[in-house]
């Protein structure tokens, strides 16, 4: 059999061109329409594609009435539709003209990766790496850390079942992505996998995001909106941050999880839905539960299957194929030349305590495969390390006998590109130290645009103020040569 046939179709140029590189480095046969019109055009056509990604925009008519049509026709392809935020209204009408999955307008690649396995029957397996989506559900990643297996060995047992499941870890681990793991191995894996983080949005509004509302139920709510629990019927919903979700409102989701119903607010028909839930935490709930912040009941209803993913510091045994992995991805994706990673930062990483984890192993590798200076990568590592509060003394140590090793320049261009980032560093931090870290005023005595200063402490991992044990800049300094 050939590549699948998709066809994007949206008004916007330049989602077009973005979703068609995307599918065409993974092996699909991609062609693209502009309007409803055009789409209409290649379902008669000879070639018609089995997969149409819609946009809810088009210039000569609605998407929701190119569904209808297809609907009323012998058309066969599956359609994943995607829109704006101002247009999630629209997601319940889509499904019941026969979406096979709805997204917002801000999706990530693996989301898409995800929707379109679920819509062709092969969903891609997502390997437990890091919450970031790049490249990351291409291949199954095995660890050789025997806790990190065992969570396999568990998540694949218990992933055809319907029992929720409590997914524990710091920020960073990969709980999101194990989250996805089960959903790709589940009975569910052709419905949705909706998630949605209750620590970044408001207690007030978080209601009305899980059960929607009607028109009229507040100002403001001029047409009625599906919430996320409706939008995840027959599928799955990861709710992220659960510690974060206010009580009364724990015990609304007690009630929907016992008896699979509610209402939406200013409703007064109750909403029945089949959902299984995944939630994540980064806090230990016994702990909340002591403080009386999180429901007893609701913690037992959830803690049927707990699964703790521990830190990478727990597991370095885990660094060398995750860098492997991360390094070869990103040369893919940025067009960089494939190169392995210096002994001395393999060194470095090992002396790390790593605290925001695989995420900020993933970022690492990533800023490396695009400035690959070692004695950069390596003091950047040391900064972080002097600057976080759960680095050690011994591990700083560490890093700077590591990076002093690796400060011998292999040529003169290399001396002058390290020696003026260093000195372009020193530059900035005095100047925000004698501004008391204002960084607009430092961006204008430093004669730079404010967001050229952001970009270099970003790159530099410098982003607010050193805590008041933080060395001095002559420590700083010395410790870079």
């Amino acid at each position: 059999m050939g590549a699948p046939k998709v066809l994007v179709a949206d008004a916007e140029r330049s989602i077009r061109d973005h979703l068609s590189r995307f599918l065409s480095r993974r092996g699909y046969e991609v062609q693209c329409a502009d309007s409803s019109s055009a789409v209409r055009s290649h379902l008669r056509g000879p070639d018609r594609p089995s997969l149409i990604i819609l946009g809810s925009l088009m210039p000569d008519n609605s998407a929701l009435d190119v569904l209808s049509d297809m609907k009323k026709t012998d058309c066969t392809a599956r359609i994943i539709m995607f829109s704006g935020a101002e247009h999630t209204n629209i997601a319940a009408q889509a499904m019941k003209l026969g979406a096979a999955d709805f997204l917002k307008k801000s999706f990530d690649e693996q989301e898409l990766e995800l929707a379109i396995g679920r819509a062709l029957g092969h969903p891609p397996l997502a390997p437990l790496l890091s919450a970031d989506k790049e490249e990351q559900n291409q291949i199954d990643f095995v660890s050789p850390n025997p806790r990190v297996r065992r969570i396999f060995e568990l998540a694949d047992s218990i992933a055809d079942t319907d029992v929720p499941v409590l997914i524990e870890g710091e920020t960073g681990v990969g709980k999101e992505v194990l989250a996805r793991y089960i959903h790709a191995r589940s009975e569910r894996r052709h419905r949705p996998l909706i998630k949605i983080n209750c620590a970044a949005i408001p207690h007030d509004l978080l209601e009305s995001e899980l059960f929607g509302y009607e028109r009229g139920a507040f100002t403001g709510a001029l047409c009625e909106k599906p919430g996320k629990f409706e939008l995840a019927n027959h599928g799955v919903l990861l709710l992220d941050e659960i510690g974060e979700m206010s009580p009364g409102l724990q015990a609304k989701l007690l009630h929907v999880l016992q008896d699979h119903e509610f209402m939406r607010l200013g409703g007064t028909r109750l909403v029945q839905v089949d959902v299984r839930i995944l939630a994540a935490t980064n806090k230990r709930l016994e702990e909340l539960i002591a403080r009386g912040e999180f429901r007893q009941d609701l913690f037992y209803r959830l803690n049927v299957i707990r699964l703790a993913i521990p830190p990478l510091r727990e597991r370095l045994e885990d660094l060398s194929p995750l860098c492997e992995h991360f390094q070869r991805n990103f040369s893919i994706h940025y067009r960089r030349p494939s190169r392995e990673l210096p002994e001395e930062l393999r060194k470095a990483f090992a002396c790390y305590a790593w605290p925001g984890n695989i995420r900020e192993l993933e970022n690492t590798i990533r800023r490396f495969v695009l400035l690959p200076d070692l004695e950069l990568a390596l003091t950047d590592l040391q900064v972080v390390a002097e600057r976080n509060a759960q680095s050690s003394p011994d591990q700083s140590h560490s890093l700077r006998e590591v990076a002093a090793q690796a400060a011998e320049p292999r040529s003169l261009r290399e001396v002058a590109a390290q020696a003026a980032e260093r000195a372009e560093r020193e530059l900035v931090l005095r100047t925000l130290e004698q501004v008391k870290w204002n960084r607009k005023q430092a961006a204008r005595q430093l004669h730079i645009c404010y967001k050229s200063l952001l970009n270099k402490l970003r790159r530099w991992q410098i982003p607010g103020r050193p805590q008041a044990k933080a060395p001095s800049l002559a420590a700083r300094a010395g410790s870079a040569h």
